[in-house]
Formats: C-alpha cells, sequence, structure tokens
C-alpha cells in the first residue's frame, strides 16, 4: 500500500526527524552568529570596544555598521532600518555588532567583553506620549462615506468611549534563525526560517551589495510563524550571511528566546477613541472611530497593518454614515510587526465593544443587537465600497443561536449568578466578516513550479512556505485532485528562490488560495500537452475510435474518456510514453487575483478577493474574588467555503481561536519608563496552554458555501478565526456586568487580565455600592 503523505509528515514531526533550519549543520568548520544589542531605548552611541572580545579565542570575527559591503539597511517598504546601529539607536534590543565564533558559547562570552558608551537621550516608549507629542510615521489616512457628524447630531442616543488593546508576542516555537553558506566567488545561500523568502533574498543581496541572482534563500519549514518571520527574519538572515561573507564559513545564527522577545518586534497596541449614535432598536446610525497605533521605532509593516484596522473597522455591520482615521506613532520600541489578523482584531475590537456599550445601554440582548446591524444579503457596501456578494451572517447567525442554545443558556446564566454572589457566569457571541487578499495588491500573485517523472511520480515546488499551517498538504492535495492520482504520489519540495523567483510572503491568509490557483494552472499546462497523446493511446486501445479532447477525464491513477471509462491507460504509463514522444512534462504556474485595487486618497476600492465569516459563542465563569476566569464552553461555525482540506481548516480554526483568546485574556507584554521588556520569557509572558480549552468544544463548518473564483471552491482560514476570541473578552466583560446586575458599564481593556477584571469589579462596586459584594461569611459551594 501507497504511504500515506499525512502520516509521513506527522511522524517526521513527532519523531523530531522534521529539519528546522536550526537543525542544519554545515560541518565542523560552522561558526555561531551572535548580535550584540543595544541597552539604550534612545541614545546616541559614543564608543564601542571590542579589543577584550576580539583576542578571545574562538572569536573569528566582530563586525560593526562600518563593515556592511552593501547598504546598511532592513526596510522593505520604507528605508528606515538600519543592519546595524551606526552612529545611535532607537529602540533597547537594536543591533550594533556582529560576532562570529567556534562556539556558542564562546559567542555568547565575547559579547559580554564589548564595551559600549552612550549618550542617553529622552526616550518616549509609551503610545499616549507619541500621540501627544504628535511623533507621527505617516500622513494620517481617512475613510469616510455619509455625514457622521449630522447624523450623530441627529441620533437618539450617542455614546463615546476610548479603548487600549494590548500588544502580543509571537512566541512561535522556533525562534528567528538562519544559516548563511558561502557559495563559490561572491554568492551565498541561506537557509531560514522566513515566510518571505524573496524578500529575505532581496535584503540579503542589497546588504551584501550583490544582486539577487547571487543569493539563493531556502526554506524547509518553519517552527511557527503567525507573521513574525514576515519580515523580520530579514534581520538574522542578513546577520548571518554578513559574517558569513567575512569569514567564508558557514555561519548559522538563532536567537535565544529572550533575545528573540527583546528584539523583535509584537502586534502594534493600538489606543482608539470612537463615537456612536443608535436608535432605540440598537441600529447604528453612525459611527466615527480614531485608531492610533505603536508602530515602534521603524516603518515596517505598520501603514499596512493600520489600513487592515481601518478596512475592518466595521467588522460584520453596515454602517451607513461613517468616518475612519488612522495614525501611527513612532516610539523607542522594537519595530511592530505583522501578527495574525494584521490589524483586523484591533480594529473590530472597537466596534464589538461599541456595540456592547449600545446592548448594555438599551437594557438588550448584544447578539441580538448585534444582529440588527448585521450587512444583509443586499447591495449594502462597505465604508470603502466594496459589495458583499456571499454575505452569510444571516444565515451562520440562525444556525448558530439554535445549535448553540445561546438564548436558552443565556437565561441559565442570568439564573445562575441571581442565586451566586462570589462565581458569576457570561455568555457573548461575536461574529467576523475577514477580507481576504493582500492589500498592497501587486503582492496578489504566485508562481509554482511542477515536474512529472517518467515512473508518474511527481514533484512540486511553489512560493509559499510551510509554519505547520498545512499549506503543503493543501497543495499536495490539490495537485493530486488535478491529476487524479494518489497523494502520496506527490513531493512538495522546500521553497527556493532559484526555483519560483519573486514570491509574495506566506501571509495574508492567501497561501493555498495564491498557491493552491499557480499549482493549478502548472498542471492544467501540462494536461493540455498530455491530452492529445492520451486521446491517441486511447484509440488505439479501443479499436481507432477517437474521443473529444474535452471528453478527456484524470483519474483514478488513470486517464480516460468519461464517454468510456472502461477502457484506461495508467498515469504512469501516459508520462512515460510521453517522454518517448519527447513531450515536456515540467511546467511553470502563475496566478495573479483579477479585479483587485484601492485608491488610499479616496478610500475606495475593491481590496479583498472575497470575504470569510465566522462567528462564536462562548461562555466563561468569573471567580469575583480573584479574577480568574475560566472558558466554560465555546461553538464555532465558520465559513472555509468548500473545504480542501477539512481536518486542516479545523486545526487552524482551533488554534486561531485560541491564540485570538489569548490577545484578549492573557498576554500582557510590559515595559518599563526606559524601554526594558519585563515579560521576556515565558515565566513572565503568558500563552494559551491545554488548561485554556474548555472542556466543550464544538467547531462546524458551514455547510454549502462554495466560494466563486478560488481554488476548488475553497476560502482561506488562517486568520478569520483569530477574532473570534473576541467573544471570550465579551463573555468575561458579560459576568463582571453581572456583578452590578448589568446596571453599569465595566470599565475594560484588552487583555482581560485577572489584574482587569478585578480592577473592573472593584469600579462597579465604587459605582453602585448597593451592588457590591457582601460579606464572605457563610458563603460556600458556590460556582458549582
Amino acid at each position: 500500500m501507497a504511504e500515506d503523505s499525512t502520516y509521513t509528515d506527522l511522524l517526521l514531526h513527532v519523531t523530531g526527524e522534521a529539519v528546522f533550519t536550526g537543525d542544519r549543520y554545515a560541518g565542523s568548520k560552522m561558526l555561531y552568529g551572535k548580535v550584540v544589542t543595544s541597552t539604550e531605548a534612545n541614545a546616541r552611541i559614543k564608543s564601542m570596544d571590542i579589543t577584550r572580545a576580539l583576542n578571545l579565542p574562538g572569536v573569528c570575527c566582530i563586525l560593526s555598521a562600518g563593515d556592511i559591503p552593501g547598504e546598511n539597511q532592513l526596510g522593505t517598504v520604507i528605508a528606515d532600518e538600519y543592519c546595524l546601529a551606526p552612529a545611535a539607536v532607537t529602540f533597547r534590543g537594536q543591533a550594533i555588532a556582529l560576532i562570529a565564533a567556534e562556539s556558542r558559547e564562546t559567542a555568547e562570552e565575547a559579547a559580554g567583553l564589548i564595551r559600549i558608551s552612550y549618550e542617553p537621550l529622552e526616550p518616549v516608549t509609551d503610545l499616549e506620549t507619541a500621540m501627544m507629542k504628535n511623533m507621527l510615521i505617516a500622513p494620517q489616512r481617512r475613510i469616510v462615506r455619509g455625514d457622521p457628524q449630522t447624523a450623530l447630531g441627529k441620533a437618539p442616543h450617542v455614546l463615546n468611549g476610548r479603548l487600549a488593546t494590548g500588544s502580543q508576542e509571537h512566541w512561535y516555537l522556533e525562534t528567528q534563525s538562519a544559516l548563511a553558506v558561502p557559495g563559490e566567488g561572491s554568492g551565498m545561500k541561506v537557509f531560514t526560517s522566513s515566510q518571505a523568502p524573496s524578500e529575505t533574498q532581496m535584503v540579503v543581496a542589497r546588504v551584501l551589495g550583490l544582486r539577487k541572482n547571487q543569493v539563493e534563500v531556502e526554506v524547509n519549514r518553519i517552527g511557527g510563524g503567525f507573521g513574525g518571520k514576515e519580515t523580520q527574519a530579514n534581520h538574522v538572515a542578513a546577520w548571518a550571511a554578513l559574517l558569513a561573507r567575512v569569514t567564508r564559513l558557514p555561519v548559522r545564527l538563532q536567537l535565544r528566546r529572550t533575545d528573540d522577545q527583546r528584539i523583535t518586534g509584537k502586534r502594534h497596541r493600538f489606543i482608539s477613541d470612537y463615537t456612536i449614535g443608535f436608535d432605540d432598536s440598537g441600529k447604528i446610525l453612525a459611527y466615527r472611530i480614531a485608531l492610533n497605533a505603536d508602530a515602534g521605532a521603524a516603518t515596517d509593516l505598520s501603514m499596512a497593518i493600520l489600513e487592515r484596522a481601518m478596512l475592518h473597522a466595521d467588522n460584520a455591520y453596515f454602517l451607513s454614515d461613517v468616518e475612519i482615521l488612522g495614525r501611527a506613532y513612532r516610539t523607542n520600541l522594537p519595530s511592530n510587526t505583522a501578527f495574525r489578523g494584521f490589524g483586523g482584531p484591533q480594529g473590530m475590537a472597537v466596534i464589538e465593544q461599541a456595540i456592547d456599550r449600545v446592548a448594555r445601554f438599551l437594557g438588550k440582548d448584544a447578539a441580538s443587537v448585534r444582529q440588527v446591524n448585521f450587512y444583509t444579503p443586499s447591495h449594502q457596501t462597505t465604508p470603502y465600497g466594496q459589495i458583499l456578494p456571499d454575505n452569510h451572517l444571516q444565515t451562520m447567525f440562525d444556525r448558530l443561536v439554535i445549535s448553540a442554545q445561546y438564548f436558552e443558556r443565556r437565561k441559565r446564566s442570568d439564573d445562575f449568578n441571581s442565586r451566586n454572589r462570589y462565581f458569576k457566569k457570561g455568555i457573548a457571541l461575536t461574529p467576523v466578516k475577514f477580507g481576504i487578499s493582500f492589500t498592497t495588491s501587486h503582492l496578489n500573485q504566485a508562481g509554482a513550479l511542477v515536474s512529472v517523472y517518467t515512473d508518474g511520480s511527481v514533484v512540486v515546488n511553489h512560493g509559499g512556505t510551510e509554519m505547520g499551517q498545512g499549506l503543503h498538504e493543501k497543495i499536495r492535495t490539490i495537485a493530486a485532485k488535478e491529476f487524479g492520482i494518489d497523494p502520496s504520489t506527490i513531493t512538495i519540495t522546500p521553497t527556493n528562490t532559484t526555483k519560483v523567483p519573486n514570491t509574495p510572503p506566506t501571509a495574508a491568509s492567501s497561501g493555498s488560495d495564491l498557491n493552491g490557483m499557480a499549482v493549478k494552472n502548472a498542471i492544467d499546462s501540462l494536461k493540455k500537452r498530455l491530452i492529445p497523446l492520451a486521446i491517441g493511446e486511447l484509440a488505439n486501445r479501443n479499436g481507432g475510435i477517437s474521443r473529444a479532447a474535452e471528453t478527456i477525464t484524470f483519474n483514478d491513477n488513470s486517464i480516460f474518456s468519461g464517454s468510456d471509462p472502461g477502457v484506461r491507460i495508467p498515469f504512469p504509463a501516459l508520462c512515460h510514453k510521453a517522454f518517448l514522444k519527447q513531450i515536456s512534462l515540467s511546467s511553470t504556474g502563475y496566478y495573479s487575483t483579477p479585479g483587485l485595487f484601492f485608491d488610499r486618497e479616496k478610500g475606495e476600492g475593491v481590496p479583498f478577493h472575497y470575504f470569510a465569516y465566522g462567528m462564536a459563542v462562548s461562555e466563561v465563569m468569573v471567580d469575583l474574588l480573584t479574577g480568574e476566569h475560566t472558558l466554560l464552553r465555546c461553538d464555532i461555525l465558520h465559513d472555509t467555503g468548500r473545504s480542501i482540506h477539512e481536518q486542516i481548516d479545523r486545526g487552524q480554526i482551533t488554534g486561531g481561536f485560541i491564540q485570538g483568546a489569548g490577545w484578549c485574556t492573557l498576554g500582557e507584554i510590559k515595559w518599563d519608563k526606559n524601554g526594558s521588556l519585563l515579560t521576556d520569557g515565558p515565566d513572565t509572558y503568558k500563552i494559551p496552554t491545554i488548561g485554556d480549552i474548555p472542556s466543550i468544544f464544538r467547531i462546524d463548518l458551514l455547510e454549502n458555501a462554495p466560494c466563486k473564483g478560488t481554488i476548488h471552491s475553497s476560502k482561506a482560514v488562517g486568520e478569520p478565526p483569530f477574532m473570534l476570541g473576541l467573544s471570550v473578552w465579551l463573555a468575561i466583560k458579560d459576568a463582571i456586568s453581572a456583578s452590578g446586575n448589568h446596571e453599569t458599564e465595566p470599565e475594560y481593556t484588552l487583555p482581560a487580565t485577572g489584574e482587569v477584571i478585578l480592577k473592573s469589579i472593584e469600579d462597579i462596586i465604587k459605582r453602585c455600592p448597593a451592588k457590591g459584594l457582601p460579606p464572605l461569611e457563610g458563603e460556600g459551594g458556590e460556582g458549582s
């Protein structure tokens, strides 16, 4: 029996045989790299003494900015990020020098011997100060429709508010890593854990002063990325390549966990101000929002992230009169970067908070207020003018409230809360409408190379990177279906810039959409060559009867005519015959998403190929005395179109939701006033664990909802489920609100850590003493 490819990949992981960048060994002469970073957040470099470090036995070289042969620049969008700081530093953790040594221990010891003298300057390490000083990293952006100011003036009710949403550490299991191996002449090969091999190739070539064709970048697999290796993997690759160029020896550079957390950027924290006008039914009449993002010390992808936050400020709700402002501010912290959702969570959190407030103000159930405001399956458009041709929101709501027993459980929750003083339950339903495509339109393209061998086995190479999301397995499934062969006969080779050039990052949930289409197009080219040969061979086997090309079918590891399926040619036999007939069995494929554009000046356009929808109901219990919460149950209904691989999609929904819930409740990042990261390891920074998964966790895929114009009618699933974590955040808020009988609006921020929960409860008690907690005496057994 043919070996199952899915099982093989799984087996490699669980046995430790799967090769990651940090596992690669380049021989006994391989050196180990170390980056020396700034201990100041904002300062001029007065001097640097490397004498003692350079004299340490086993140290091969120490490099600084003056040793860079090319351009001292890492920025891929805006050139504002040095590879090595030349004269000043703008955040703690900024790279100043590089060390190559014969062992990791020697490199670490040498780093401790380097003495750097600074002239400290005043740092700005909080967003509020950056906003006050107007430290914009780029001009403000704006999307507007209708006349929100006039509509607010006419609205029966108006609420104003501010929401702070926190940062988040990627906490991929494999830290940033690269292995640079010098080639012949000036050539350089870099093995890296990058989500964007072509960008890494560009950055390495620029820093080394080479052409792109002199740099080869390969990615076998990545031990988690979540956006953190879209641009910032370029740094480690460039540093390793610089050391390898000087020493002419292979150099491996992999960051320690604490260094990774201190050096790299994170999810952008936001401070968002909003005003919402509504009527007695909860219908939104006007909405104004100003999204303020902490970009960090350099631009990186901040403006694209801010833009997506603006494009998702409506989430699933039609806004007739709306103004959306976006501003990104520079601070003296590591440059913040891509993270799953790419700004979408920050934009959606605000309107979900606003609607929750509207419901409490009106004394209505929040799910019902959400339903009133859903986009309808008509010609309604988003604030930027894009229609929603496959709007499933109402259908999903109707199904989920029944399958999750939302309204019945709401009543049971209220009953529980009336009988318990120190434990309160909360429940919330939240939707997601997430646009799929890069908002930087030219990135919506992909390439592939498909090669067929004479025994019928197939090798596929494409521009996407495998980081645990199952992309390669989905591509294998697509290729198998197109060729009509067993998936076990298909191999997906490591992503390599010499095989498929000029590829976009594997990001924006578009990996399967783009690369799957490119692979299909390559296979279509091959089938076009093979079909005439197949017609002739089938005629030879069927008494000379020739069949029309459109009837030829590739299925069941063979080729046959639909009008005569009994006469077949095995796929390997046809491939061997093609070789004998001098027919090429290798083809490239290319795909670009049609019809995308966005006018940033007007704030109008079609930035997305389609929208993916999801909905979740989460129920929690909160201990009012400790601030601890328990996620009791979660029901998710998600739209994946016609799923290419249901198991992978369910896994992505599970992981995305839990990671989103982590952002909403656990992952608090803190810096001191001098820009030093206080949460730089697993002992101080919390990520979700097995104990955070609800005991009742139900995931269903929306049925009978194929998506037009996508690979096999599927939809992306990488990012949309992340935002469903907001249902946990608002369920906690609902439980807190129950401590005041839902009569007082809780003071609330994101993440809802135990500290935030306790402060919110205390605030309700202070503002509404009659609803405060009674003495503990006599209590026991409540909360069961």
